[in-house]
């Protein structure tokens, strides 16, 4: 692995829809290409995927929900040749239909979509997760009626500061700040900012500096801006900006669309979103303030129904799965305007997540 830029992708699939599960890639640094190595489908509906680093060794270490109904979670540790070995048990989280997974306190922790919950699951000496040390249950409703008759957690991470876990929930249209003691596992919620009424947050991102946090909303296709307060763990929304001029989609019906994967670039300066439905990567700039998002332009995401969104360690490439028509594309990034031009794509069926070690 070189500090300099990555040298594998790592894509996750839905095996229940035709998926390899997770695909190991080699990436070109200079032309942004991937080149699939090898693939696994030990771990059904692997769809989101987290890096981590062994604490003895340094090696990688891949981690993967399994998004089923029953729910679980699985690690790898992966070899020289980037083939991802199964590492441990599959451990079940104790909720349904996990979405998201990342790593905090020397902990796994999952959003689990179908129950509305978050899952801490300790790692072990060996890089794998032990048994699900909590589940912290979200409890609400919103007024969508088919989608938000109960919480739907769908992300879960911690903060810069790492002080703080948060976690999304398109359910309950809010945003839960927690405390993860790093001893028990045992989660606690501090505080719950709520959002617009009818959004359905689905994921969050800090900006660079850490003071401010976007949260990109799947039913409403806006970004709503927080300031982030990580001495008190508060998250104060101060504005909603559109990902997409209101001509651009429907609200309701088949053109409706649908936002997934939200990223801030390195420095700062730019804001991109994933709309599924539109099938458009948006381009919104930032100022110095990091509040006030401006839409300057929207592309295709090379390919239908874009699940992620992903930047590589340099900044300079931008990765799109897209899931239904199974492919990832890739996008060299204008450092000035931030927009990004479709260079080439690679076939991974029912591609849902890319990360990068």
């Amino acid at each position: 692995m070189s500090a300099h830029g990555a040298v594998r992708a790592f894509i996750g699939s839905f095996t229940s829809a035709g998926g390899r599960g997770i695909t190991v890639a080699a990436v070109d640094r200079d032309t942004g290409a991937l080149t699939p190595l090898a693939s696994t489908e030990v771990v059904a509906d692997p769809s989101y995927l987290a890096v981590g680093r062994a604490s003895e060794t340094g090696n990688t270490l891949l981690y993967t929900v399994s998004e089923t109904s029953e729910g679980a979670v699985a690690a790898f540790a992966v070899d020289e040749d980037g083939t991802p070995r199964l590492l441990g048990d599959v451990r079940p989280v104790d909720g349904s239909s996990p979405t998201h997974l990342s790593l905090a306190a020397d902990h796994l922790l999952t959003a689990n979509y179908g129950s509305g919950s978050v899952t801490a699951l300790p790692v072990l000496s060996d890089g794998s997760p032990g048994p699900a040390a909590c589940v912290l249950r979200h409890e609400g409703s919103g007024p969508d009626a088919s989608r938000q008759e109960g919480p739907h957690a769908h992300q879960v991470l911690a903060d810069p500061s790492g002080k703080w876990v948060l976690s999304v929930d398109l359910g309950t249209d809010s945003v839960r700040v927690c405390v993860l003691d790093p001893r028990t596992g045992a989660l606690r919620q501090h505080d719950e900012t709520a959002l617009r009424p009818g959004t359905g947050p689905r994921h969050l991102a800090f900006h660079p500096s850490g003071g401010h946090a976007y949260v990109l909303n799947e039913l409403e296709p806006t970004v709503t801006v927080c300031r982030w307060d990580a001495a008190a763990g508060r998250l104060e929304p101060v504005g909603e900006t559109p990902v997409l001029p209101h001509d651009a989609y429907a609200e309701d019906g088949e053109g409706r669309t649908y936002p997934s994967e939200l990223v801030v670039s390195h420095d700062g300066r730019f804001l991109w979103t994933a709309n599924r439905g539109h099938d458009s990567i948006s381009v919104l700039t930032l100022d110095e303030t990091a509040e006030k998002p401006v839409l300057a332009a929207a592309v295709g995401c090379g390919g239908h129904w874009p699940r992620d969104l992903a930047l590589d360690p340099t900044g300079q490439w931008l990765y799109a799965a897209n899931e239904r028509s199974g492919n990832v594309g890739w996008f060299a990034v204008d450092a000035e305007t931030g927009i990004p031009t479709h260079v080439g794509s690679v076939d991974v069926p029912a591609a849902s997540c890319v990360v990068f070690a």
